[in-house]
Formats: C-alpha cells, sequence, structure tokens
C-alpha cells in the first residue's frame, strides 16, 4: 500500500494539537490532504469490513468544515485507530495455513514420490485428498469359520499357517507365487497371492516371505470368497500376521470396511489409502460450517467425522451416516448457490413487458380453441413475470401434446407488442422446423414476421434473416445452434425461449441470453419432473406446469422396453404406420 504512514500520523497529531481548526498546509487543508491521501490508497489487500470503514473516513473528510469541534475529533481519532489496526493487519506475519490447505508433499508419511503420483488424480492438498471420496467399499469385517464360508461373499478369515510356499512359475519367469494352507478349529483354505515383476523372483525375497508366514504363525486373510477346481478359496487375499488368535486387526485393508478409489496408470488403491491414512490426523478438530441446531434437527454427525468413515468405516451404519452427512453438504451447498443466482437475478434490471394488449387481444379472438385451466394459470404466471422490472426465469413443463407451444406464442406476442424481439431456440432441425411452421400459421394472421435459422439455411436467405434480425424488422426467430453463432445480432432482444433445455449445455443457453441486454428466459420442457425435484435441480427458476390435456386429446402412454423387445417395438411402428400414424425415432 502506497502511503507515508509517518507524514498522515503527524498531520493527525498536528490537527489534534492545534484544536481542529482545519489547519491550512502549503498546499492542501488538512482535511483535502487526509481526503485525497486515503481515497487514492489501493485497498485490494485489505479485509472488506476494514475496506468499507477506509471509504466512510475517506468520504467524512470531504464534509469536515461542516462538522463541529466535537465531531471533529471524533473522526480524527477513528481515523487514527483506523490507520493502527490497518498498519497492523498489512506488517502482521501471514496467518499459518489451514491444515486442509497444506500441501501433500509436505505431510509426514506421504514425501515428494507418492504426492508426484497422486498429483496424476489431480490431488495437490490434503483437502483434494480427503475429499477424493472412494467409489466403493468392500466390507472385510465379518469374520467366518473357514467351514462357514460361500462363494461370492466378502469375509475375514483368521487361522495358523500349516504350509507356506513361495516360488517362481515355471511358465512365467517373471510371475512369482505365493501359496499358504491357513487352518482354523473348522477346517483349512489354500490361499494364493501372484506378484508379477523381477524383484519378486529374486531368491531372498522368496526366502523372507517363507519367514513371514512360517508353519504355526497366526494370519487374517480377508477377499472375497471363490471357488476354484481345488475347493474354495480367497482371490487376491489381503493378509496380516497377528501376534495371537484374539488379537486386533490393525491393517488398512484386512478385517475391516476397505474404501476402493478411482484410479489411474501408476496409483493403486493401497497408495490412495496409506496417503489418506497420513492425513486423517488433520481432519482432527476441522471446524464444522453447518451450526449445531442444524445437525440435529437433520440428524448429521460432525463433518470431521463423516470425512473420517467415508473412507475408514469403523461399520455399515456409520457409513451410511458418513455417507447421508456429505451427501446433504452436496445437495445443501447446491442449493446455496441456485439461490444466490437468483438472488444476483432479482437485483438485475430488464425491460417490463405489457401483458395486455391489441396483438395478444387479437391472437385470443382468433385462436381456434380455448385455452385449458392449466394453461391460462401457466400464462398468468408468466404475464406476470413479464411486467415486473426484473428478468424473468422459468421452466414450464408439460407432457407432449400438453400446449406449451400456445404458451410460448403468448409470451411471444407480449415481448413484441412491447416492442422487443423473441428467440426460441430447439434442440435439433426437425424440432425447429415445426416450431417455424406452427408460429407461421399462427403469427402470419397478426402480420408478425418470424423466421427459421438453421445450419442448413442457404447463405443468401441467412444474410437476409441476419440484416433483417440487426434492424429490428424481424420480431421473432426460431433457430437451432445456429442463433448462438457469431453475426446473429439482435437489435432489441427482450424474451428467450428455449425448448428440452436440458438438452443444451449450460454455455449454450448463456450465448443466447447474451445476445440481448439481460432477456427475460422461458425454458420448456416434456421431460416428466416431480415439482420437488424440479425445485432441487432448477432452484434458481420458478416453475410452472401444464398438468392437463386439451379436451379429446388421448393421454400419453409410456413403456419401457429392452433390447430383447426391439422386434416388438419395430412391429408395433409398421402397425401405427400402415394405419396412416406417423413415428419417429430418436438417437443419441
Amino acid at each position: 500500500m502506497s502511503l507515508d504512514w509517518p507524514r498522515l500520523q503527524r498531520a493527525l497529531a498536528i490537527e489534534t494539537e492545534r484544536g481542529f481548526c482545519n489547519l491550512q498546509g502549503n498546499t492542501y487543508r488538512f482535511n483535502e490532504y487526509l481526503h485525497q491521501a486515503l481515497t487514492q490508497t489501493p485497498l485490494q489487500h485489505l479485509p472488506l469490513s476494514v475496506r468499507d470503514r477506509w471509504q466512510e473516513t475517506a468520504a467524512a473528510y470531504a464534509q469536515y468544515n461542516d462538522l463541529s469541534p466535537s465531531q471533529r475529533q471524533h473522526l480524527v481519532v477513528q481515523t487514527r485507530q483506523l490507520l493502527h489496526d490497518v498498519h497492523k493487519h498489512l506488517t502482521s506475519p501471514p496467518p499459518p495455513p489451514r491444515p486442509l490447505n497444506q500441501a501433500l508433499k509436505t505431510v509426514k508419511g506421504i514425501g515428494d514420490r507418492t504426492a508426484a503420483k497422486l498429483e496424476k488424480l489431480g490431488l495437490y492438498t490434503v483437502a483434494d485428498l480427503v475429499y477424493y471420496f472412494p467409489r466403493d467399499h468392500i466390507d472385510y469385517a465379518r469374520q467366518v469359520p473357514i467351514r462357514q464360508l460361500q462363494a461370492g461373499e466378502t469375509v475375514t478369515v483368521v487361522g495358523k499357517v500349516r504350509r507356506c510356499n513361495c516360488f517362481t512359475s515355471p511358465r512365467n519367469a517373471k510371475l512369482t507365487i505365493l501359496e499358504i494352507i491357513l487352518q482354523d478349529y473348522s477346517g483349512q483354505i489354500r490361499l494364493s497371492r501372484f506378484f508379477a515383476g523381477a524383484r519378486y523372483a529374486q531368491r531372498a525375497w522368496q526366502e523372507q516371505q517363507k519367514r513371514l508366514y512360517a508353519p504355526q504363525t497366526i494370519v487374517a486373510a480377508s477377499g472375497l470368497v471363490k471357488l476354484t477346481k481345488y475347493g474354495l478359496t480367497l482371490e487376491e487375499p489381503q493378509l496380516e500376521v497377528l501376534d495371537r488368535a484374539d488379537a486386533a486387526i490393525d491393517s488398512l485393508t484386512v478385517g475391516r470396511i476397505v474404501p476402493l478409489y478411482p484410479l489411474t496408470e501408476g496409483v493403486s488403491s493401497d497408495l490412495i489409502r496409506r496417503a489418506v491414512n497420513c492425513v486423517m490426523p488433520l481432519v482432527q478438530g476441522y471446524a464444522d460450517p453447518l451450526p449445531p441446531a442444524l445437525r440435529q434437527q437433520y440428524h448429521l454427525i460432525p463433518l470431521e467425522r463423516a470425512l473420517c468413515h467415508i473412507h475408514f468405516p469403523p461399520d455399515r451404519a456409520q457409513l451410511s451416516q458418513a455417507r447421508r452427512r456429505l451427501i446433504f453438504d452436496e445437495f445443501f451447498y447446491l442449493q446455496l448457490g441456485l439461490l444466490q443466482r437468483r438472488w444476483q437475478r432479482q437485483q438485475q434490471a430488464s425491460a417490463p413487458l405489457r401483458p395486455q394488449g391489441e396483438l395478444l387481444e387479437q391472437f385470443y379472438q382468433w385462436l381456434p380453441f380455448q385455452l385449458t385451466g392449466a394453461q391460462q394459470r401457466v400464462v398468468a404466471e408468466i404475464l406476470a413475470d413479464l411486467e415486473r422490472p426484473t428478468p424473468m426465469n422459468r421452466l414450464v413443463q408439460g407432457d407432449v401434446g400438453s400446449g406449451k407451444t400456445v404458451v410460448a406464442v403468448i409470451a411471444l406476442l407480449a415481448a413484441v407488442q412491447s416492442g422487443y424481439q423473441g428467440a426460441l431456440m430447439a434442440p435439433t432441425e426437425v424440432l425447429a422446423e415445426q416450431h417455424y411452421r406452427k408460429l407461421l400459421e399462427w403469427l402470419t394472421p397478426l402480420h408478425v414476421p418470424v423466421e427459421l435459422l438453421t445450419g442448413s439455411i442457404r447463405q443468401a436467405k441467412r444474410r437476409q434473416i441476419l440484416s433483417q434480425l440487426a434492424t429490428g424488422e424481424l420480431p421473432v426467430l426460431v433457430g437451432t445452434h445456429a442463433l448462438i453463432q457469431e453475426g446473429v445480432t439482435f437489435q432489441r432482444l427482450g424474451l428467450v425461449i428455449i425448448d428440452e433445455q436440458h438438452r443444451f449445455g449450460v454455455t449454450q443457453r448463456a450465448k443466447l441470453q447474451a445476445k440481448g441486454l439481460l432477456p427475460h428466459v422461458l425454458t420448456m420442457t416434456a421431460t416428466p419432473i416431480p415439482r420437488t425435484l424440479a425445485l432441487t435441480l432448477h432452484g434458481d427458476l420458478d416453475v410452472s406446469q401444464i398438468d392437463e390435456l386439451p379436451p379429446g386429446r388421448r393421454p400419453i402412454q409410456t413403456t419401457v422396453l429392452t433390447r430383447s423387445d426391439r422386434p416388438y417395438a419395430y412391429d408395433l411402428i409398421r402397425r401405427e404406420v400402415a394405419q396412416g400414424h406417423q413415428a419417429t425415432l430418436y438417437c443419441p
């Protein structure tokens, strides 16, 4: 911060000695110097609360001549305290990094080599690793006698080594096989582990394994029970030597619920488990952002415990509690983000549109059918949004044939009669052309021009459309992704309608909205989403539902078919086409 602290403090001290008379200096009066010095000081290194105090103090010196002596004294005292606080903040050493922000390579037990491997997964800090949740868990916590083993189960058995052999495979010189016969009071089982690599083929390593699993040694083995031609065994068993049969199993893989992680080349689940185990002490005492009252209301465990138990759960019940807490957090912060986005949008200004006017009245009179009660309700909600000075952001749900298009046309006419342009974007050319034909049928009698813009439109026609769009001669444009391409310029875009909005990405939708100055946005979908789920997925949207079909419209029948039902589906299509009906196939 470029500020002459001694000179500023000296000026404040002299002003205090002279009785707060707004002393005249060589160039400026006291208040002019303070106002200029404080105003021109960069504030980016200060906390937000301190910046507010700083700016208020700078503004106060502009009114210094209008203050009474006691008010001047109070301001000078406040300024001296503010300067002291800011100087202390800028000169004090930075706080130590929070434990979860610590680089992995600095954590005891991890080191540079392991950290370099973890970077392949995008894991650089303790927080990255702690929040790298397992993709699955294997339950080795259930300990059973050998006689009770059943194929397909994941279990742990404990017994004495009856015989151990470690040798190089006669068929592959780089493959080493460790065979152990493990026996408990109920029976015995043959266990085999395979090690690929030249170092395992060395005689010294093989002899070391024989000594480790010598006869009468007590071993715990965990794995998936598998039936082979030699009988039951454990597939790729995890082994741990115990001091005695009833000793606690102190292992990251044996006799417990074992986490499995998403992997990449050169990074094993075992490496990640060891690294996670190293950072677990740093999670202890981690501050929980959710207040105790909220955790109690929803029966949630503390975040610290959830982070520990999602990686190394003591049992299935505590794993379930950890999952529940972390899932709650994910949805909770998603909702907070959506609510923040909604709030920010509501602070923006958009042009209010007129829900009543001659154009809409003519359309209602010309329309050859009556709107259903559901359509009337949704139209009222949309027109009420368009009247407000903040941009609309509404989702309209309704089955195929429920009349979403006529609702969209009414919104478009409200924009046109208010002097704005409207755009309707569909995900495919077939759907865009279908909308275009319907709008052409409805808007032509009202003398409202409408055009279609897709990738297959000829260049001459495209240039004509873009010219009319830029001058405002064209009030309504229907199209596909072509609407968001460079060169498509609206003169006064006031309403954006997006059909089947889930088929477009966030960036694509944002590009179309950016063609105007905070236009109103109406999105439509025929995908059936329960209202509660819709509010969860689209928390920044207002949701309207057309839950009533027009009179005479047959209800939609939905059937799920498997691959084996393909002949039936094709036969159904043939029968419908033979009767003069239409069929549509959608391919991803």
